[in-house]
């Protein structure tokens, strides 16, 4: 017995017909210069980037800290703890990591190199902000990057996810050869 699951028209447009690529590309780029210039802010700036890097992540997360009080907290409980316990003990690690993810989703996304990959990263980091209290462009940037999520099959089709495709394809089908 086969079963036939029927896809909207509209869905089938928007994450897998090359035809919407020029839309996912208006995003991808808008996506991308948002990640890249906030993440080259970061980089070029000692209180982020760097080995003394960590004064402004920690004033994020003090700010995050301060909103888990009250009846209907902005930040959980559970969240508060992960900051506490994990990225106030490693503030320099973490602080270059943010900077350096957020440069890296920039730079994949106008490329439209891995651009699954990138918006996936690009949107945890995006949860993790509004799990800490901000809201600012990330509920934005969390649903962008959804959609480009959704759409990675045709998101990366103008851009250099249509040349690296092929050559991944090209090499893991010779792994698969050779086993």
């Amino acid at each position: 017995m086969t079963h036939t699951i029927q896809v909207s028209s509209l869905s089938h447009f928007l994450f897998a017909n090359p035809r919407s690529a020029s839309f996912w590309l208006v995003v991808r780029l808008y996506v991308g210069w948002e990640w890249f210039s906030a993440g080259l802010d970061k980089v070029l700036d000692p209180e982020w980037f760097g080995t003394g890097a960590g004064a402004s992540l920690q004033g994020f997360v003090q700010g995050a800290l301060a909103k888990t009080g009250g009846a209907h907290p902005a930040v959980q409980s559970w969240y508060a703890t992960f900051l506490q316990s994990t990225v106030l003990s490693q503030l320099t690690a973490w602080s270059n990591l943010v900077a350096v993810g957020e440069l890296l989703v920039g730079i994949a996304l106008i490329l439209g190199l891995l651009t699954g990959v990138a918006a996936f990263f690009g949107l945890f980091m995006n949860l993790n902000f509004l799990l800490a209290g901000t809201t600012s462009i990330n509920p934005q940037l969390f649903v962008l990057a959804l959609g480009l999520v959704l759409a990675r099959r045709v998101a990366g089709y103008i851009g250099a996810d249509y040349y690296a495709r092929s050559i991944l394809r090209r090499l893991f089908y010779r792994r698969e050869l050779l086993r």
